[in-house]
This record gives structure tokens, C-alpha cells and sequence, in this order.
């Protein structure tokens, strides 16, 4: 079990890949390499906003919208509150997020196993495609050494440059991103008394699903029982561990079947479960 409270997390941003500023609080890392490599993190919309082309990735994304409406493409926003699965090789945008918008993302590789570039290595890639070209508008242009112009998304060029390695999209299993609107979904009590779960989704033949659980004041969460590593995230109230206490935001990784691990409640809290695809 790991614990990462919002407050000592790592900041930084989004580089010159994409348009704009994008601030990140990584809340917890995976193991670069593994299938289900991921990313979880608090993404807030600087000012002027961020934007990026319509585009694609080979990796799985679920987007839980904690403050205003997320512009996902021309038409489509997700309300304050919903959940977005946007699987891999399935494409989105353009976006255009505004100023202040806030969104929890998780970043894991998907069922395909092309696993999930960290964003250590895609900064690092960021900054040295720098030397060797432009990116503006999202996209990464270059000259060849006879003189011919590329253009590519610049996720996807950040991809190449950091394993050297072309991207490949698995065929799509979803033709769209899926949106749940969680007060739509009723709690179902668990075995354990003052607890109750609303299982959003099921997804592809890995079962990665995603979830709130709700944990009366008093009660104790049996986490950690998940046949495939966990991550949960504190979207309101308060837990305690071990004797300590944690507040809003701060992130849980479990290990699968690392439970039963007892998550306590000081007050009424509700939790967003992710459980990554089984290998």
C-alpha cells in the first residue's frame, strides 16, 4: 500500500507538446516498463487556457471532473462531478479547457498491453525534440535531413523519441469515450455494515472498472482486496490509517489482494476507485 496526500505532491506542467499551461500534481507513479504502468494526477488549467488537436494514445485514461465543465471535444463537455473512461486508441478533441478547471486523471496502460509512457521520460522527450524542431498548436513539425516537413501530434512524437520505437494502435474497442454521470447510480450496500458501492463500469475483456464507494462515519472500508492493483482517490471527507489522518485528495495505490487493509472514517468520505486491467 502507498499513500500520496495532495499537499506534498510533485508539481509541474504539461511541456511544449501542448498549447497553453497545464499544471500537474502527480499524486502516485507506476513502474515504467510493466503493462499497467500508470499515472495519477490533479490537472488544473492555467491561465489562457489549454488546448491540444483532436488525437488519440495508446494507453487507457479515466477523467474524474472535480471543478467546472471539461471540453473534451467540439459539443461534448463533461459536468462537474462525472467520470470519463476514454480508451486507448479511440480519439478525442480538439480540447479546449478553460482557466481553473480542475480534473483528477489516470493514466494506465490498457488492454493491449502497450503499457503507459511516465511523464518523467515524456518530458524528458519533450525537451530534446526541442533541438530538433517546433511545436505549436500541439503538433510537432520537423525537416528531415533533405529538407522535407513532418508534421505529428506531439504526444505521439514525445512516444517515438523516448523509446524509439513508432507508435502502433491496437484496433479500437470502443468507437467513443464512454461518460458516467454517477448521481444517476444508486449505492449498493457492501457486506460490511456502513459501507456502499457504486460500480460505474466494467470495461474490455481485462475488467478494468471504476467506482465510488461511500463509508459512513465510523465505519472501516476493507480495501485492498481488488484482483488487480487499486488506485482510490479521496474526493471528499476524511480516513484514517494507522492512526493518521487524510483529507481530501490524497491517493491510495493497493497492490492486488493486498487486503483486507482497514481505511477508517472520521467523517461520512466517499472514495473513486480504479481498478487497473488484469495481466
Amino acid at each position: 500500500m502507498r499513500v500520496s496526500e495532495v499537499s506534498a505532491a510533485e508539481s509541474g506542467v504539461v511541456g511544449s507538446m501542448r498549447e497553453g499551461v497545464l499544471e500537474l500534481k502527480i499524486l502516485l507513479t507506476g513502474e515504467d516498463d510493466s503493462p499497467n504502468n500508470f499515472c495519477l494526477q490533479m490537472n488544473r488549467t492555467g491561465a489562457g487556457g489549454w488546448g491540444t488537436p483532436r488525437h488519440k494514445h495508446n494507453f487507457d485514461q479515466v477523467r474524474y471532473v472535480l471543478k467546472g465543465e471539461y471540453p473534451y471535444a467540439p459539443g461534448k463537455a463533461m459536468p462537474e462531478g462525472w467520470i470519463g473512461y476514454f480508451p486507448e486508441s479511440v480519439s478525442y478533441g480538439p480540447q479546449a479547457r478553460p482557466e481553473g478547471l480542475e480534473v483528477l486523471t489516470a493514466q494506465f496502460g490498457g488492454a493491449s498491453g502497450s503499457g503507459f509512457l511516465s511523464v518523467a521520460r515524456r518530458e524528458a522527450a519533450n525537451k530534446a525534440l526541442q533541438e530538433k524542431g517546433v511545436f505549436k498548436n500541439g503538433i510537432f513539425t520537423y525537416f528531415d535531413e533533405t529538407g522535407k516537413r513532418h508534421n505529428q501530434d506531439g504526444s505521439q512524437a514525445c512516444f517515438e523519441e523516448a523509446t524509439g520505437q513508432k507508435v502502433s494502435f491496437a484496433k479500437p474497442r470502443y468507437d467513443d469515450v464512454v461518460l458516467m454521470n454517477p448521481a444517476n447510480y444508486d449505492w449498493i450496500p457492501d457486506s460490511t455494515p456502513g459501507v456502499a458501492t457504486k460500480w460505474l463500469g466494467t470495461f474490455t475483456e481485462r475488467q478494468t472498472k471504476v467506482g465510488l464507494t461511500r463509508i459512513d462515519a465510523g465505519a472501516s472500508f476493507p480495501a485492498g482486496e481488488a484482483d488487480s492493483l487499486e488506485l482510490m482517490f479521496l474526493a471528499k471527507g476524511n480516513l484514517i490509517w494507522e492512526g493518521q489522518e487524510y483529507g481530501p485528495h490524497t491517493a491510495f495505490e493497493f497492490l492486488a489482494n493486498e487486503g483486507p487493509i482497514a481505511l477508517k472514517a472520521k467523517t461520512e468520505s466517499e472514495v473513486l476507485r480504479i481498478v487497473l486491467p488484469k495481466f
